[in-house]
């Protein structure tokens, strides 16, 4: 029975032989380039992005060390500094990527409830607008990238504590707005908040571990 390689022991490998950066790149491609657009907003700049991640990657190699963080947090970390670069020096929305994220409701099935799940996104993305970057990266890699914390942290440099507790101040701040907006209680809206995310942010599976 074979085992893949870690992208650890790849990495180290790639530092001599481009082969093994090549199977890195085809591991992490489709990843990165998700989180890029959803950072972004549209494909072109995502691909651009994507492209200059890798290069950049690839270009530091030699100073990628194991003992310093797994390369997929590595990777991460060229990845979320490039897309920072790109929001300052060109000044755009730092959450742009919600516009068209998800598709208007089918409303030959139910008019009345499409309309409703449309406004909730509206409301939703808007909230979502107004966090701080750091909030939003975070909202990203829990529902988007469906990262346990643990992974987060390594990603975003903060403990596993801090990311948690980062988490709950950000989805306490989304619960709060949204109660106010939809004029109901903030118990209401704590109960629908993380499926809401999960349905505008577009996470695929069922949420892994809080931890």
């Amino acid at each position: 029975m074979s085992f893949a390689e870690s992208d650890e022991l790849l990495a180290e490998r790639a530092k001599t032989d481009v082969a093994a950066f090549g199977e890195l790149y085809e591991r992490h491609l489709r990843r990165i380039y998700t989180y890029i657009y959803h950072r972004t907003g549209n494909f072109h700049d995502a691909e651009d992005l994507t492209e200059k991640t890798f290069f950049q990657a690839l270009a530091n190699l030699q100073r990628y060390q194991i003992q310093a963080a797994p390369f997929t947090a590595w990777l991460y970390r060229i990845a979320h500094n490039i897309v920072a670069n790109w929001h300052r020096d060109s000044g755009r929305r730092r959450f742009s990527q919600l516009d068209g994220l998800a598709p208007l409701s089918d409303l030959s099935a139910d008019p009345v409830a499409a309309v409703e799940a449309e406004e909730e996104k509206v409301e939703l993305r808007g909230a979502i607008a107004r966090l701080p970057a750091d909030r939003q990266q975070l909202l990203i890699l829990k529902f988007v990238e469906q990262m346990a914390n643990a992974e987060i942290a390594q990603v975003m440099g903060r403990t596993e504590g801090a990311v948690k507790a980062l988490l709950y101040r950000t989805l306490e701040s989304l619960k709060s707005e949204l109660g106010k907006s939809r004029d109901v209680g903030l118990d209401q809206a704590r109960r629908s908040v993380e499926e809401s995310l999960q349905r505008v942010l577009g996470r695929r599976n069922e949420a892994k571990s809080a931890g």
